[in-house]
Protein backbone atom coordinates (compact mmCIF):
# COMPACT_ATOMS: atom_id res chain seq x y z
CA UNK A 1 0.00 0.00 0.00
CA UNK A 2 1.14 3.58 -0.79
CA UNK A 3 1.11 6.73 0.94
CA UNK A 4 -1.67 8.39 -0.52
CA UNK A 5 -3.76 5.62 0.11
CA UNK A 6 -2.79 5.14 4.02
CA UNK A 7 -3.92 8.92 3.80
CA UNK A 8 -6.44 8.36 2.64
CA UNK A 9 -7.43 5.59 5.17
CA UNK A 10 -7.42 8.18 7.95
CA UNK A 11 -8.83 11.20 6.27
CA UNK A 12 -11.51 9.49 3.73
CA UNK A 13 -12.60 11.83 1.23
CA UNK A 14 -11.72 15.08 2.45
CA UNK A 15 -9.14 16.71 -0.07
CA UNK A 16 -5.58 16.18 0.16
CA UNK A 17 -2.52 17.96 -1.46
CA UNK A 18 -0.72 15.67 -3.65
CA UNK A 19 2.74 17.13 -5.85
CA UNK A 20 3.00 15.70 -9.48
CA UNK A 21 6.53 16.01 -10.54
CA UNK A 22 5.68 16.04 -14.61
CA UNK A 23 8.00 16.60 -17.48
CA UNK A 24 7.97 17.84 -21.20
CA UNK A 25 9.87 15.53 -22.34
CA UNK A 26 11.27 16.84 -26.36
CA UNK A 27 13.03 14.89 -28.82
CA UNK A 28 15.66 15.60 -31.61
CA UNK A 29 12.87 17.04 -33.61
CA UNK A 30 11.29 19.41 -31.32
CA UNK A 31 8.64 17.09 -30.82
CA UNK A 32 6.85 16.74 -27.41
CA UNK A 33 6.59 13.63 -25.80
CA UNK A 34 2.39 12.96 -24.49
CA UNK A 35 1.14 10.12 -22.95
CA UNK A 36 -2.37 8.80 -23.24
CA UNK A 37 -4.62 7.51 -20.23
CA UNK A 38 -7.35 4.53 -20.52
CA UNK A 39 -9.54 7.22 -21.01
CA UNK A 40 -8.17 7.92 -23.88
CA UNK A 41 -7.23 11.65 -22.62
CA UNK A 42 -3.47 12.85 -23.05
CA UNK A 43 -1.32 14.53 -20.98
CA UNK A 44 2.22 14.84 -19.94
CA UNK A 45 4.50 12.12 -18.19
CA UNK A 46 4.54 12.42 -14.37
CA UNK A 47 3.27 10.97 -11.30
CA UNK A 48 2.67 11.32 -7.45
CA UNK A 49 5.58 11.47 -4.88
CA UNK A 50 6.18 8.72 -2.64
CA UNK A 51 8.12 9.22 1.01
CA UNK A 52 11.79 10.21 1.19
CA UNK A 53 11.44 11.00 -2.62
CA UNK A 54 13.06 14.61 -4.63
CA UNK A 55 10.85 15.83 -7.43
CA UNK A 56 13.49 14.60 -9.64
CA UNK A 57 13.68 11.11 -8.29
CA UNK A 58 10.17 10.61 -8.64
CA UNK A 59 9.95 11.70 -12.14
CA UNK A 60 12.55 9.43 -13.04
CA UNK A 61 11.05 6.46 -11.24
CA UNK A 62 7.69 7.12 -12.31
CA UNK A 63 8.46 8.09 -16.35
CA UNK A 64 10.86 4.40 -16.36
CA UNK A 65 7.46 2.52 -14.83
CA UNK A 66 5.11 3.81 -16.87
CA UNK A 67 6.86 4.13 -20.36
CA UNK A 68 10.48 2.73 -20.01
CA UNK A 69 12.40 5.65 -20.61
CA UNK A 70 15.73 6.71 -18.76
CA UNK A 71 15.28 10.90 -18.32
CA UNK A 72 18.95 12.52 -18.40
CA UNK A 73 19.52 16.12 -17.16
CA UNK A 74 15.90 17.90 -16.15
CA UNK A 75 15.79 21.92 -16.12
CA UNK A 76 12.95 22.89 -13.81
CA UNK A 77 10.34 24.43 -16.41
CA UNK A 78 7.94 25.80 -13.42
CA UNK A 79 5.40 24.99 -10.92
CA UNK A 80 1.63 25.34 -10.94
CA UNK A 81 -0.96 24.75 -8.78
CA UNK A 82 -4.16 26.28 -7.91
CA UNK A 83 -7.79 25.68 -8.47
CA UNK A 84 -7.71 24.73 -11.91
CA UNK A 85 -5.76 21.83 -10.58
CA UNK A 86 -8.31 20.39 -8.41
CA UNK A 87 -9.78 17.15 -9.72
CA UNK A 88 -12.61 14.61 -8.02
CA UNK A 89 -12.96 11.47 -8.80
CA UNK A 90 -15.99 8.95 -9.23
CA UNK A 91 -15.01 7.19 -5.77
CA UNK A 92 -15.19 10.90 -4.46
CA UNK A 93 -11.55 11.58 -3.24
CA UNK A 94 -10.55 14.98 -3.70
CA UNK A 95 -7.32 16.50 -4.91
CA UNK A 96 -5.49 19.47 -5.60
CA UNK A 97 -2.25 19.20 -7.40
CA UNK A 98 0.51 21.04 -7.73
CA UNK A 99 2.68 20.26 -10.89
CA UNK A 100 6.52 20.67 -10.55
CA UNK A 101 7.48 20.62 -13.74
CA UNK A 102 10.94 19.57 -16.07
CA UNK A 103 12.28 19.92 -19.25
CA UNK A 104 14.13 17.21 -20.71
CA UNK A 105 15.44 17.26 -23.83
CA UNK A 106 18.08 13.50 -23.64
CA UNK A 107 16.70 10.59 -22.63
CA UNK A 108 17.29 6.50 -23.03
CA UNK A 109 15.31 3.24 -24.12
CA UNK A 110 12.66 2.82 -26.29
CA UNK A 111 9.28 4.11 -25.46
CA UNK A 112 7.19 1.05 -23.81
CA UNK A 113 3.95 1.93 -22.74
CA UNK A 114 3.03 -0.14 -19.92
CA UNK A 115 -0.56 -0.87 -20.55
CA UNK A 116 -1.73 0.12 -17.58
CA UNK A 117 -1.36 3.52 -16.28
CA UNK A 118 -0.50 4.08 -19.86
CA UNK A 119 -1.79 3.11 -22.92
CA UNK A 120 -0.31 5.12 -25.83
CA UNK A 121 3.31 7.29 -25.93
CA UNK A 122 3.94 9.29 -28.78
CA UNK A 123 5.83 12.81 -29.93
CA UNK A 124 3.78 15.99 -31.31
CA UNK A 125 5.09 18.87 -32.61
CA UNK A 126 3.24 21.89 -30.72
CA UNK A 127 0.97 22.43 -33.64
CA UNK A 128 0.01 18.60 -33.51
CA UNK A 129 -0.54 18.41 -29.80
CA UNK A 130 -4.01 16.11 -29.87
CA UNK A 131 -7.83 17.66 -29.06
CA UNK A 132 -8.34 15.27 -26.04
CA UNK A 133 -5.33 16.21 -24.06
CA UNK A 134 -5.80 17.22 -20.37
CA UNK A 135 -6.95 21.34 -21.03
CA UNK A 136 -4.36 22.60 -18.35
CA UNK A 137 -1.86 20.76 -20.03
CA UNK A 138 -2.73 21.91 -23.26
CA UNK A 139 -3.29 25.49 -22.32
CA UNK A 140 -0.02 25.36 -20.40
CA UNK A 141 1.77 24.12 -23.95
CA UNK A 142 0.28 27.19 -25.77
CA UNK A 143 1.19 29.88 -23.09
CA UNK A 144 4.62 28.45 -22.85
CA UNK A 145 4.98 27.91 -26.83
CA UNK A 146 7.45 30.49 -27.09
CA UNK A 147 9.43 29.46 -24.16
CA UNK A 148 9.43 26.05 -25.75
CA UNK A 149 10.29 26.52 -28.65
CA UNK A 150 13.47 28.88 -27.67
CA UNK A 151 14.74 25.89 -25.72
CA UNK A 152 14.30 23.74 -29.18
CA UNK A 153 16.27 25.98 -30.92
CA UNK A 154 19.35 25.87 -28.35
Amino acid sequence: MGYIEDIRKLVGNQPLILVRPSAVIINSLGQILLIQYPDHSWGIPGGLMELGESTEECLRREVKEEINLELGELQLFGVFSGKELYTKLVNGHEYYNVIVAYICNSFEGELAPDGVEIIEAQFFHLHEIPESTQPFIKDKLKQFAPQLNQILRE
